[in-house]
Formats: structure tokens, sequence, C-alpha cells
């Protein structure tokens, strides 16, 4: 068996710094500083997490992170991964693109323009990726093609069969209009 893990003995400047944050509103440092201060009382890292109300591994973390780290383990650390890939790779990259030369009709979606989030949907259904994904991650994989992803625009047309003579001005109903004064 084991020996209990205690903290080293501290110093007179750390006793100081851990018990100013106990008197702190921020929970990660107070939660920390108890379990430090409670290690050096001698107290074993299960009476330590029954009595504080967490798990006894993350004791001994704390207590492992004061060792390596000393105060600065009262400090959170990031919590993004340390790498991170793409959801896309470049073959996906191929088939997203593929996917947008194509109808949504073509797949079953009763609309024929694409939005991210259409678009998102179809390739998880395609398995061009693995799991459903955000329109945000949509945008970053068209911007990575150089897609400039633009909304779509809805254009209003007439059933009026002089409508294209009129919107250009080459009949003579808006001629007469444009002699008007300002001002009239």
């Amino acid at each position: 068996m084991k020996p209990p893990l205690f903290i080293r003995p501290l110093t007179e400047g750390e006793r100081t710094q851990l018990e100013d944050a106990l008197h702190t509103t921020d929970a990660f440092r107070l939660r920390r500083a108890q379990y430090l201060l409670a290690s050096a009382r001698g107290q074993k890292p299960r009476e330590i997490a029954h009595h504080f109300g967490g798990c006894e591994q993350n004791v001994r973390n704390v207590v492992r992170a004061f060792e390596t780290l000393g105060l600065e383990c009262l400090n959170p650390k990031s919590r993004r991964p340390k790498t991170s890939k793409p959801v896309f790779e470049e073959g996906e990259l191929a088939q997203l693109k593929h996917l947008l030369h194509q109808s949504p009709r073509l797949f079953g979606k009763n609309t024929s323009l694409w939005t991210q989030s259409l678009l998102a949907e179809v390739a998880c259904q395609e398995g061009v990726c693995e799991h459903p994904v955000s329109d945000e991650t949509i945008r970053r994989a068209l911007a990575r093609l150089g897609a400039n992803w633009k909304r779509a625009k809805h254009w209003l047309t007439s059933p009026d069969a002089q409508y294209a003579l009129k919107k250009t001005g080459e009949s003579g109903c808006f001629a007469s209009q444009s002699l008007i004064p300002n001002g009239c």
C-alpha cells in the first residue's frame, strides 16, 4: 500500500497566501486553498475529499500540482485542447465543395438554396463528417475553401407582361415621370 499523499511543509509566505485565498470569491482558488491547507494539517486525501465535498483523485491532483508548480496551482489553466485538428481535412473539403455544386433537392430537401445549417445536415447524412457539426464549423470550412458565403437573395418579379420593359424604363410610362420637376 502506498503511503498517504501530503504536501511538503509550507513556508510562512505560502501559508499566508493560502489563507488569503480562503477569502476570495473565486471558487477554484478557494477550493484548492482548502485542499492544500488541510493537507498541510496532516489530513489524508480521502478525509479532505469527504470534508470538502470533492473527489479523492482531485485532491491528489491538487497536491501534486502544488509540488510541481507551487502556489501557481491556485490559478486555473486553459481548458483548450493541446492539439486540435479541423473537422474537415482536405478530402472532406473536396466532398463539401462537391455537395455545394449540387442541388439540395437531390438529397431530399424541400429547397433549392443551400444554407449553412442545411449543408451541415447533408454533410453528416452523406458521411462527409462523422457527427453533426455547427454552422460555424461549416462557415470556417467554406472560408478555407475560399468560398464567399452570402445570404440567398430573393428576387421579386411581376406577372405583368410589360414588367421587363417598365423596369428598364424603355417603355414610355416611366419616361413621363422623369420630366416632372423636383418638388412637385
